[in-house]
């Protein structure tokens, strides 16, 4: 199973510590709130654009911000744990913010997975990618 991560410092210590072992990262994000077979072969895909897959889980509040008040239906930490539970992910942590801009600038992954329906002209933090440097990978 893998290895839930909310504290920050303590994410940044082990995304340092798997790109000093020459490591790729991946980060893919989500709200995962109604899991479906389109988020494994979401993670699975992501997982196969580098060796470790940190995925970055939507808390209940940026949830309710973009998908309305009577969302999450399931609260973070059940959905944190749903999540680490796929053999594809390595490490999994939640953000507050509705996009994942701050968590990219944190981990700044080799690649950001986004599932097939995204786009650099669809996605919020694109200019973010760019800035980084950081590759799109459409997958799943």
């Amino acid at each position: 199973m893998a290895r839930i991560i909310v504290d920050r410092n303590v994410l940044m210590r082990e995304v340092a510590a798997l790109r000093s072992a020459g490591r790729r990262i991946v980060f893919a994000n989500g709200a995962f709130d109604i899991i479906h077979v389109g988020h494994v072969r979401y993670l699975q895909g992501a997982a196969a654009e580098g060796d470790e897959l940190v995925v970055g889980v939507n808390s209940d509040e940026s949830i309710r911000a973009y998908k309305g008040p009577g969302r999450p239906l399931q609260p973070l930490a059940e959905r944190m744990e749903i999540v680490a539970a796929f053999r594809a992910v390595g490490l999994v942590t939640c953000f507050g913010e509705t996009t994942c801009d701050a968590m990219l600038e944190l981990i700044r992954p080799d690649v950001h997975a986004k599932g097939p329906g995204y786009t650099p002209e669809n996605l919020p933090e694109y200019p973010t990618l760019k800035r980084l440097g950081i590759r799109l990978a459409s997958v799943g």
